[in-house]
């Protein structure tokens, strides 16, 4: 068993899950791979147990029953984690809008001594290939907003492309984290942050997906936009504290 381990969810991503793995696979630093799969109806979970059989010591995958939302998927994927007792663990979209040769990049920032990398799309301008304008600016202000509101010195603060050391998700008090949008990774970097984590920005380019639906909708970002708000709250009223041991 690999130090590390990359936790993909899915939901309908036939097109795209057997390459990222393969991909994933080929790095010249071991990654163990984790598929949090949410019953896609395209058979993804089938292309995931035949590729489990070339290489079973490596992929795995935890079945769900619906469609339960990107930050449940998550956090069952780092109770997987932990009680596996991997150091870095890492969240990955399937689509390729992260590419996973920039594992390398958060990997080297969390042994160098990070203990929440962000794969950022804004720490260097603005890294983005294949989004409508209106989408990069919704996107790049909304992480405006959110370092307004809640002071946090996070340039891309919805971005899905992180790692953790084991640490800091032992730390999290997960029972507490609610939303389950782009308000999800809000809420664990903002716990993060106030828990006294180093977090770390490395610049990354993000590139929209060009096999399979989006997941993005006006209802995730509400969710991220009014979602601050009682985050902020939270930090003032010292209702983040870390888990009991």
């Amino acid at each position: 068993m690999s130090e590390n381990l990359v936790i993909i969810p899915t939901y309908n991503e036939k097109e795209n899950i057997e390459n990222i793995i393969n991909t994933v696979f080929s790095l010249d630093k071991k990654f163990d791979v984790l598929i949090v799969e949410d019953n896609s109806p395209d058979g993804t979970a089938n292309i995931v147990k035949s590729l489990m059989k070339k290489f079973p010591e490596r992929l795995f995958i935890e079945e769900r029953k619906g469609k339960l939302g990107l930050g449940t998927a998550y956090i069952h994927g780092f109770r997987w984690a932990l009680q596996r007792k991997y150091e870095y663990i890492f969240e990955m979209d399937a689509d390729f809008s992260h590419n996973p040769h920039d594992l390398l990049k958060l990997h080297a920032a969390s042994v160098a001594g990070a203990d929440l990398v962000v794969g950022s799309r804004y720490i260097t301008g603005v890294n983005v290939v294949n989004w409508p304008m209106g989408r990069v600016l919704m996107s790049y202000y909304a992480s405006s907003y959110v370092r307004f509101v809640t002071r946090m010195k996070v340039r891309d603060t919805t971005a899905g492309f992180v790692c953790y050391r084991r640490k800091v998700l032992e730390t999290i008090d997960l029972e507490r984290i609610k939303f389950v949008g782009y308000a999800f990774q809000i809420e664990m970097k903002y716990t993060a942050w106030r828990l006294g984590f180093i977090v770390k920005e490395v610049p990354i380019i993000f590139t929209d997906r060009t096999e399979g639906t989006s997941k993005m909708n006006k209802g995730i970002f509400k969710e991220a936009i009014l979602g601050v708000i009682s985050l902020r709250f939270r930090g003032i009223f010292g209702r983040i504290k870390p888990v009991r041991k």
